[in-house]
């Protein structure tokens, strides 16, 4: 007798095709019962799919009826595997509104998921980009639980940024570093800082290639709509550091506080999973932020020459210059600092034109 297996969407129980192959040999239920030293009702369950065919009853098949075990354990497993996809199926109908939260056209522009329209196969593609097997999931992966904790207000999408999250360690783990040298990441930090002179473009590849010496991946990643997010840091292992940056605002001088921040953290800090701007939840992460903070201030101007420098109460737009021109920074750190101290105005337009915009390539 021929036992051709095939995959199919409907779910089909062994026990029709056991019904089939006694009927084909004439031989009753009652009878096959016998043969098995099973209940007649055994027998009757399994025919009406009510009851599994178990590895046991798979072989005493093999005895009785001469159709090999795994033909018997194989159309048992499709069945359930049909009837188990048929319930994935229902869930991901019921989170269809659910991957509405995350930002799925921004994942297609960068490849990371399928373009379609269709909202079922949406939430297949976020269940694959998250490796997660419900979309529920999400919130409880250690991974993507500092997105969950940032306030929510002014619209932020915690979706959103768990997303940008994830598309930043994809990126992270498809690139090579050495091991992580923090004595090595100190000494390159001036040779870092004098790079921000340069062109933006120019800047990021041969600071990447500075960090992925030291053990540093820098991964540059458009900024998500409600995200609010100007970079990140976490560690992929106790190797390999992770900063993650975007162009949120375009600022200059909000730029590279932002990736001095974020070396501040790895400098600083314990090599905690995530470090996300506004994950502030507790006094301790509130004294991190703080701490990479000021690390990122002096790092960029140094409060000796700073507090030197507002001493004589000239903000002129050429002092700024010469100020800028004599620590060998961009003049928009300046203007930031003076702006955030509030002494000067944001709409001051002479000094504002100094914040210079970058833009991707």
């Amino acid at each position: 007798m021929e036992t051709n297996i095939y995959q199919s969407d409907l779910a089909i129980h062994p026990g029709e095709f056991l019904e089939e192959t006694i009927e084909e040999l004439g031989m009753s239920q009652a009878e096959l019962a016998n043969r098995l030293g099973r209940p007649v009702q055994a027998i009757n369950e399994i025919i009406k799919g009510k009851k599994s065919i178990t590895s046991t009853t798979a072989l005493e098949l093999e005895d009785v009826l001469g159709i090999p075990s795994h033909i018997w354990i194989g159309l048992e497993s499709e069945y359930q595997i049909v009837l188990a996809k048929q319930e994935e199926l229902r869930l991901m109908e019921e989170e269809s509104s659910m991957a509405k939260k995350f930002p799925y056209a921004d994942l297609v522009k960068l490849g990371f998921v399928k373009a379609t329209r269709k909202a079922v196969e949406r939430v297949n593609e976020l269940k694959r980009f998250f490796s997660v097997a419900k979309l529920a999931q999400i919130p409880h992966v250690k991974a993507y639980q500092p997105a969950f904790r940032v306030a929510s207000q002014d619209n932020v999408s915690h979706e959103a940024i768990a997303s940008w999250i994830q598309a930043t360690m994809l990126k992270a783990k498809a690139i090579e570093t050495e091991k992580f040298n923090k004595k090595k990441l100190k000494e390159n930090l001036l040779k870092i800082k004098l790079l921000m002179n340069e062109d933006l473009n120019e800047a990021i590849r041969e600071i990447q290639k500075v960090l992925n010496s030291c053990g540093i991946v820098l991964v540059m990643l458009p900024h998500f709509k409600n995200t609010k997010i100007h970079g990140a840091t976490f560690w992929l292992d106790s190797n390999k550091a992770v900063i993650a940056m975007t162009l949120r605002g375009s600022y200059s001088d909000i730029f590279w506080f932002s990736f001095f921040h974020e070396v501040g953290h790895i400098l600083l800090h314990p090599k905690r999973e995530v470090f996300l701007e506004d994950d502030c939840v507790d006094s301790k992460l509130k004294e991190q932020e703080d701490e990479a903070d000021k690390f990122a201030s002096e790092t960029l101007l140094p409060n000796k020459e700073y507090n030197k420098f507002i001493s004589e109460n000239n903000f002129t737009r050429s002092n700024i210059l010469a100020f800028a021109k004599q620590l060998n920074i961009k003049p928009s750190i300046i203007v930031g600092r003076l702006m955030h101290d509030k002494l000067v105005e944001f709409n001051d337009y002479q000094l504002s034109s100094l914040r210079d915009r970058y833009k991707w390539k």
